[in-house]
């Protein structure tokens, strides 16, 4: 039982991480999207 709950545990941390990362990529994405189309920097 308790291998169960640690390799869920293990394996849980990837999905979170790659959830975090795409909700960051699409926002970059966003905003240089929304700055080409405004004329203005990102930064």
């Amino acid at each position: 039982m308790s291998e169960l709950v640690y390799g869920t545990y293990i394996l849980v941390w990837p999905a979170l991480t790659l959830g975090v990362l795409a909700v960051i990529c699409s926002a970059v994405v966003k905003d240089a999207l929304q700055a080409r189309k405004s004329d203005s920097d990102m930064v």
